[in-house]
């Protein structure tokens, strides 16, 4: 079944009359309705069954009860570790007043509307003097809370923006993505729509705390069914929940939705503009090109040893001037992330007498350094393993995050060889913190990155952002002047992390660019055939750097780039150096 946007903002007959449902063993019995809730269904509006590619949902029509307000259709649902319940019409108040609204439900249904629980939940929802919706939900039960479900209904079809990402239009299927996951690609809290009369409108999680924040859109004939849905911390749970404030704007353009989400994701995570940044050095605010000097992969394969990535050096300290150059050295520990969490030098890339030659005669030239060190990753066959084992990362059902998802060896299939580790943990965060600062106070390296740090799972453990910044602040303390680097970064890390592999929000570049430096991933192909080197994506194509280019330019070096692609190489080097004085030598 479908119904019209009309129809449903408008109610009908029906809408005021009783729904019956019944405890169990019970007959049902009508029930008394508020005036203005609307006793929807989850089929209601949204194409059933989808048109396109679906999404996993209920197989027959859930209940529903919504409210309007600003225009909007409102429905709410608490969710737990064994069930989903929806609020109870029977028990619904309603307050209106200026500008304001307030839902109080005294209980909640299940099984469909045919059960009745115990409970309660309140929505506010207000009207800000720009014209935003704002609205925060409370709910309590008498077991643990999983999360809080928005239902929204009324929003046009038409294009996505993820995270300020490009455009994309999904058409006739239905889409979830999820903030902070790593693989939902969600950096920021915000989806954007472009409705048909070209006005963008912006949903936005509003947080001071990172949780699991998740966008679905369900497409129907007029709009679609949104769904928003709050998750509480994995190592709280609580049967009383309190969800961060959401936010729908509409505006003529993209920076119109854009520019506020981003003022308040400044202010709840305190990102300075990088010019202004304390936590940055100097030669970090002025590079003009990253070094990618690609040592040992995943196999044993050596692609530049210490020797071969100091002659580079050498080179390229004649087409540039050193001082504004970061040298990347992924693959300078042994065995691509076999050898995680070891972090010591390689034997195969030329071992210690090497790389301390390197980074010595390098630093001499005027070369920065950056070493690679992974945040959350561990061989669980390292000697060492059963110190660290406690801190193997759990799902929120305290079950083992699965660390399966590349292919190593070439077999077609993902190695679950990994796990993956939880920074909150003390005894994984001090392992890491001391195999760092070790590397710190013996070499003379000016930045460490925290591969993978961008990954965030709701867990029974800790807050990965937790971890992350008391890592970040006590190597701070002991080790003032050298930077974290983050990969792929969510917006919380951009407040203590001033450096990023990967930038973000491309259709709102300034809200990256303006407050980190960033430059690209150590995938990155290399001039030439487009390898990427130690990762394990294989081959991709070489883009040569551009003189317009927001991030900082990064050139790949791999077994062959030295040899065979140097023109190449320079011609990049020397459109990176145009590049830099066209900015007034800054990153």
């Amino acid at each position: 079944m479908t119904i019209s946007r009309r129809t449903m903002l408008a109610g009908s007959a029906g809408a005021a009359a009783a729904t019956a449902m019944a405890a169990p063993g019970a007959v049902a019995a009508p029930v008394a309705n508020p005036a203005g809730l609307r006793l929807l269904t989850s089929t209601d509006g949204v194409f059933t069954p989808p048109k396109g590619a679906p999404v996993m949902k209920f197989s027959f029509s859930n209940p529903e009860p919504s409210v309007e307000f600003g225009g909007l259709l409102f429905g709410f649902e608490v969710i737990s570790f064994e069930n989903s319940y929806g609020i109870d019409p029977a028990t619904v108040t309603l307050r209106r007043s200026d500008g304001r609204l307030e839902l109080k439900a005294a209980g909640f249904t299940w099984a469909g509307g045919t059960r009745r629980r115990a409970g309660s939940l309140t929505a506010t929802l207000e009207k800000t003097p720009s014209g935003a919706l704002e609205w925060q939900v409370a709910a309590a039960l008498d077991i643990p809370v999983k999360s809080i479900k928005t239902i929204v209904r009324g929003l046009p079809r038409g294009r996505l923006s993820v995270s300020a990402n490009d455009w994309s239009d999904p058409g006739d299927n239905e889409r979830v993505v999820e903030y902070p996951a790593l693989m939902g690609g969600m950096a920021t809290p915000l989806v954007a729509i472009e409705g048909g009369d070209k006005r963008v409108w912006g949903i936005s999680a509003l947080q001071t705390e990172v949780r699991p924040a998740r966008f679905a859109f369900l497409p129907g004939p007029d709009g679609y069914k949104t769904e928003l849905l709050y998750e509480q911390a994995g190592w709280e749970r609580s049967g009383t929940v309190t969800t961060c404030r959401w936010r729908i704007a509409v505006a003529a353009d993209f920076a119109g939705v854009a520019r506020p989400h981003f003022q308040a994701v400044e202010a709840a995570w305190r990102i300075p503009k990088l010019r202004e940044r304390t936590d940055a050095p100097d030669w970090a605010k002025h590079v003009a090109l990253v070094l990618s000097l690609h040592g040992e992969h995943w196999t044993g394969y050596v692609f530049n040893d210490f020797d071969r990535q100091l002659e580079i050096l050498r080179w390229t300290a004649k087409q540039i001037d050193p001082k504004t150059v970061m040298v990347f050295l992924p693959g300078w520990d042994g065995r691509y992330y076999w050898d995680y969490p070891n972090f010591t030098i390689g034997k195969a890339t030329g071992g210690e007498a090497a790389f301390r030659r390197l980074l010595t005669e390098g630093r001499k030239l005027g070369f920065r350094f950056g070493l690679m060190f992974g945040t959350n990753i561990a061989n669980p066959l390292w000697p060492g393993f059963d110190t660290i084992a406690d801190a193997q990362l759990r799902t929120i059902y305290d079950v083992p995050f699965a660390s399966d998802y590349v292919d190593w060896d070439g077999d077609r299939k993902g190695e679950p060889s990994m796990v993956f580790m939880n920074v909150a943990v003390k005894s994984w965060r001090d392992h890491l913190k001391r195999r760092i600062a070790d590397m710190l106070s013996r070499y003379p390296v000016d930045a460490y990155f925290l591969d993978i740090c961008g990954l965030w799972e709701n867990n029974p453990q800790g807050d990965q952002l937790v971890g992350t910044r008391t890592l970040v602040k006590e190597l701070a303390a002991t080790h003032p002047g050298v930077i974290p680097i983050a990969e792929m970064a969510y917006d919380a890390q951009m407040g203590f992390i001033p450096m990023n592999h990967v930038a973000r929000y491309p259709l709102y570049p300034q809200a990256s660019f303006d407050t980190v430096a960033s430059f690209n991933h150590l995938s990155h192909a290399a001039p030439g055939r487009g390898s990427s080197g130690v990762h394990e994506i294989g081959f991709t194509r070489y883009t040569p750097v551009t003189i317009d280019q927001p991030q900082i330019p990064t050139i790949t070096f791999v077994d062959d780039t030295f040899t065979k692609e140097r023109d190449l190489v320079m011609k990049d080097i020397a459109t990176a150096r145009a590049r830099f004085a066209a900015r007034g030598q800054w990153t």
